[in-house]
């Protein structure tokens, strides 16, 4: 039987998802490549693997999880000319502290994952959805669970720790750390291309909707800005990152706000969004002449560089910063502002390289490199899946 892996990424706002067969050394090659968006008028569109539309147009949303997984698999098959999917790998984000690796899905570990929602409830949920739709959909189909939070699972104190009593932090209060399938994809990309600096000491910056920097040495996670949650860190689309406690407990007891209430806030009203009045996404922000616009930027950017320099005495130094994700990948704007604000560590900005949005985007003689490396979370989760399977 051909090899046919398909790998979901379900996001906040979309479902992106590619299809993979296997080369000779077992390894994935791209097929082909989509995502749905929208909610009541979702949207497809499909490319095939040199990046040439096959499809583009509406989505009919079902009601039913199941019609929606099955609806995916007869599209990817039609388009790959009938071949069947063969297993499935997903991105979950968080896997807690036993999830290591790649998982192959069962009864038993959804459970276990569906326990560890209130550390995500953004995510986990959007995560298991098309996953559970598929075991009762396609009960023999092979299912894979891929986990963001598996790459920074080796974290050490004191970077992993928080300063609360021992007994949470054996109950599992700890920084876990997110977005480890980009994190990965970004180190093996360094390794590939990039060899110098594969051990060298890294910060990759992976903004987008939701955005974090994690310190790599040697290719390993040695600290990230996530920490127990998605909420921590840099400002957001709509989440605040770190904040202080005492404003929480202010918002409690001034507003009366319940638990509920206060966390739709922190994952909905927040970040971007709330500095703005006017929107999470950075293309809005951009091209807004409003005021409060504008400072919504100047704090992104400025979140960004205080915590590349807090990453920086975890790595003793830095000698290269990668740009990655939606925001980091497209956007020249915010790779200047920050740039900017780290040019006193000896980061010298190309701006016709940057503009451009060439690999390299700092000058020859910058102490500090300063790369552009779109990543490729699908990627990882077909070659995990395959390498479990």
């Amino acid at each position: 039987m051909t090899t046919r892996i398909l790998a979901l990424n379900a996001g906040s706002s979309s479902l992106k998802f590619a299809v993979f067969g296997a080369n000779s050394s077992g390894s994935p090659t791209q097929i082909l490549r989509g995502q749905i968006t929208g909610g009541s008028s979702s949207h497809v569109t499909v490319t095939d693997k040199g990046g040439e539309p096959l499809l583009n147009q509406f989505w009919p949303s079902h009601q039913d999880a199941q019609q929606n997984a099955s609806a995916l698999l007869e599209l990817v098959a039609r388009l790959d000319g009938g071949g069947a999917v063969t297993a499935v790998g997903h991105r979950i984000v968080h896997g807690g502290g036993r999830f290591r690796g790649p998982e192959l899905v069962s009864g038993s570990i959804l459970q276990e994952l569906e326990e560890l929602t209130p550390l995500a409830p953004l995510h986990q949920p959007l995560g298991l959805a098309p996953v559970k739709a598929l075991v009762d959909a396609y009960p023999e189909l092979p299912q894979v669970c891929c986990f963001d939070t598996a790459f920074h699972h080796d974290l050490a104190p004191p970077a992993s720790r928080y300063a609360i009593p021992r007994r949470f932090e054996e109950q599992g209060l700890r920084r876990y750390g997110f977005h480890g399938l980009s994190y990965q994809h970004i180190a093996e990309r360094l390794r590939q291309d990039w060899p110098y600096l594969a051990g060298a000491r890294v910060i990759a910056a992976h903004l987008g909707s939701g955005a974090s920097l994690c310190a790599l040495q040697d290719g390993h996670s040695v600290d990230t800005t996530m920490g127990f949650s998605a909420l921590d860190g840099l400002v957001m689309a709509t989440r605040p990152g770190s904040i202080d406690p005492g404003i929480l407990l202010h918002l409690q007891r001034s507003e009366g706000l319940t638990l509920d209430e206060l966390e739709h806030l922190l994952y909905h009203e927040c970040g971007l969004l709330g500095v703005s009045g006017e929107s999470g996404d950075v293309r809005t922000l951009l091209s807004s002449s409003s005021p409060a616009a504008v400072e919504a930027l100047e704090l992104f950017a400025f979140s960004i560089a205080r915590h590349v320099a807090a990453l920086t005495a975890t790595l003793g130094g830095l000698d290269a910063v990668v740009f990655t994700g939606g925001v980091g990948e497209h956007s020249a704007q915010v790779r200047q502002a920050v740039a900017e604000r780290l040019g006193w560590m000896g980061l010298e900005l190309d701006l016709e390289a940057n503009d451009a949005g060439r690999p390299v985007i700092s000058l020859d003689n910058s102490r500090v490199r300063a790369l552009v490396i779109p990543t490729d979370e699908e990627q990882v989760i077909a070659h995990q899946t395959l390498s479990l399977l």
